[in-house]
């Protein structure tokens, strides 16, 4: 974390995202604000609180993946919410204390998979014994010298056949636990109720053991897995969990602007300022309970997006205003840019339909010409119809690869060569049809 400095923040970022540097910059700085606070003494460090962040733009100019990139590159924990999802107290839906415990189940099974790769190398080992187990059983009780030393011989065989993928379709009996599946959705009482209830059944029904027929191929895993759960401290890592949840949790707010604006009284909207009250003590800082004990929301950074077209910032209530200090505005999106998100990227969408039909033995070969009367195409529909940023790239290059995509598999070894005209000829007509354009751009 020490050497992710804000610069080489953004140029991770600019692997993946065109543009929007603005944004990338706010979020660059709020991430290494973290790595300061922990560097702090615990009485500064308790007073340091994260900068919280609205990001302002329309759909598809790159909101969402901004923080998810981010996330990725410090490995912590992310959830991604939609603000409209959740209803005041009181009325028939989520409340928002429930993100909080989503964000905690995602930084459990984060550091349980630490917990389990550290452990992986060791859990293979016992796996590898229990398997050689059952493919050789043990003697008698009581064998001879000579019939121990002929039993170990060949174990030994057998061990070197199994690493060498001999045994992989032989069948095996092993035994495994399953533990009684709780539909969370049936238990009365609210969410934070059932939580807690569900935990109390799974301990009071013991697991059932079961036998099972299975290959070698699958029992390896899953006798690895069962070995690995044996070795790592569970109560260790769920208070690791807790520790980065709290101290390193980023929950992404999406479609802010949806429960922005006055209340009328009525009608499906009647909760949304009620939601916002609810939502100001989690990210102004609360303990919300969880399955696996409290979780104080202090340090836990929030960016919300909205595209704020009816609505605006200053619709929200002054509190939750005062809560989100960074806010930044995201551009629309250009030709130009279209042309550097079809082309730069790690994960650009010619280099994925490139790779997708190399699956078929057909390769795809884009000239610059037609990358730019792709842009031109999407960039042009965009004005016209309703602006959807980059996720307009995505339509218009399903539809311009479509007969591509169906004849693939007929087509092995052929090269297909996009132009400037190829693309003319395949969307030209719908692009011309603002009525069609409508409906399939």
């Amino acid at each position: 974390m020490k050497e992710l400095t804000p610069r080489k923040i953004v140029e991770e970022l600019n692997k993946y995202i065109i543009g929007q540097d603005e944004a990338k910059r706010c979020v660059a700085i709020a991430l290494r604000n973290r790595w300061r606070r922990q560097q702090l003494g615990p009485e500064m460090a308790e007073e340091v609180l994260p900068k919280n962040i609205i990001m302002i733009g329309p759909t598809g100019v790159g909101k969402t993946e901004i923080a998810r990139r981010l996330a990725n590159l410090v490995s912590a924990p992310f959830l991604k919410v939609e603000a409209s999802k959740y209803t005041e107290v009181g009325y028939h839906g989520r409340d928002v204390e429930t993100m909080v415990r989503d964000l905690v189940e995602i930084s459990v099974n984060m550091t349980r998979q630490q917990y389990l790769d550290q452990v992986r190398e060791k859990a293979e080992r016992l796996a590898e014994e229990r398997l050689l187990d059952l493919l050789l059983p043990l003697p008698q009780r009581n064998p001879s010298e000579a019939d121990q030393e002929l039993h170990n011989a060949t174990r030994e065989k057998f061990r070197q056949r199994v690493r060498d993928g001999k045994f992989e379709e032989k069948v095996v009996e092993i035994v495994t636990e399953e533990k009684p599946v709780i539909m969370q959705g049936m238990i009365a009482g609210g969410e934070e109720m059932g939580i807690d209830f569900q935990n109390m059944i799974e301990r009071m029904v013991p697991a059932r053991t079961v036998r099972r027929q299975v290959t070698v191929a699958e029992a390896r895993t899953i006798l690895t897995n069962q070995e690995a759960e044996k070795l790592i401290d569970k109560d260790k890592a769920i208070q690791e969990a807790l520790d980065n949840a709290e101290d390193s949790g980023i929950i992404f707010v999406d479609e802010l602007d949806k429960i922005a604006g006055r209340e009328k009284g009525y009608g499906p909207d009647v909760s949304r300022e009620g939601v916002q009250r609810d939502l100001l003590p989690i990210v102004e800082g609360t303990t919300v309970s969880t399955r696996y004990g409290p979780v104080r929301t202090d340090h836990v950074l929030f960016i919300a997006a909205g595209a704020f077209h009816v609505s605006k910032p200053s619709d929200l209530i002054p509190e939750l205003q005062g809560r989100f200090p960074i806010r930044v505005e995201l551009k629309d999106l250009t030709k130009a840019d279209f042309v550097r998100i079809l082309t730069e990227p790690k994960n650009a969408l010619i280099k994925q339909y490139m790779a997708m039909m190399e699956t078929e033995g057909v390769t795809l070969k884009f000239m610059p010409d037609a990358v730019e009367e792709i842009a031109s195409i999407a960039a042009s529909v965009n004005a016209r119809a309703q602006n959807i940023g980059a996720r307009r790239l995505q339509t218009v290059m399903e539809k311009l690869l479509e007969e591509v995509s169906f004849h693939a598999p007929d087509m092995g070894g052929q090269t297909v060569t996009i132009d400037a005209e190829f693309v003319r000829q395949r969307l030209a007509d719908i692009v011309k049809d603002e009525d069609l354009s409508r409906y399939i751009l």
